[in-house]
């Protein structure tokens, strides 16, 4: 037994979960932030249909030097950090050397921000209900990762969405999230990949589109 694709791409995925996140129309405090590449297709359709600014949240995930697919915190968009210092201290990482790797990381994420934005600065999250938007949560790894470095700006509330993702994921995520919501938790949950017809790799000049025409489509509101 396979999956069978309920969504034809990623902007047919944003619809169908924007209609799951309608309770949020109209909410003057709300932000729809996409994490990219994959996330921004979704979180387009997301901010379109609810009437809200979009910008991109990016998160980079701090590997061990020789160990990285063990991680060691993260790095989100704006500076901010989160550090395990349990796992730092486990393997006696110096200071400098935490450092070093997370000066390195924030150098990268930042060049690639600011090629997304073109220049403009993020929009402002403190105090407002953001809703936090991928195109599916398997493992959930780096929605949790992004959940942690949003919570370091302060908003009032964080929404963890997405059109797909492993029930438990869904489930697990509540306790970092003030709202989950999965547009559906089929089960067996395969991949993400299998619940969409078109699941080609988005571009950062798709992404810098997108957030051009949602702000341009905002002036004209």
């Amino acid at each position: 037994m396979s999956a069978s694709p309920q969504f034809q791409d990623r902007y047919d995925a944003g619809r169908f979960l924007a209609s799951k996140l309608v309770n949020h129309a109209g909410d003057p405090l709300l932000v729809v932030l996409g994490l990219p590449r994959s996330g921004m297709p979704v979180a387009f359709e997301v901010a379109r249909a609810l009437k809200a600014p979009l910008d991109v949240f990016l998160v980079h995930k701090l590997g061990v030097p020789g160990y990285d697919e063990l991680a060691m915190g993260a790095i989100g968009s704006s500076g901010v950090r989160v550090l395990n210092h349990e796992v730092i201290h486990r393997l006696g990482l110096s200071g400098g050397i935490v450092e070093a790797i997370v000066q390195q990381r924030q150098q990268e994420l930042t060049q690639r921000e600011t090629a997304y934005r073109e220049g403009r600065p993020p929009v402002a999250v403190e105090g407002r209900n953001v809703i936090l938007v991928d195109d599916g949560l398997a493992t959930g790894a780096c929605m949790r990762a992004a959940i942690r470095a949003l919570r370091q700006k302060r908003p009032k509330t964080i929404i963890a969405a997405a059109p797909v993702g492993s029930s438990d994921t869904c489930r697990q995520l509540g306790a970092e999230a003030d709202e989950v919501t999965c547009g559906m938790t089929p089960e067996p949950f395969y991949s993400i990949g299998a619940w969409y017809a078109d699941f080609m790799q988005i571009s950062d000049e798709e992404v810098k589109r997108l957030l051009n025409e949602q702000l341009e489509t905002a002036s004209h509101a």
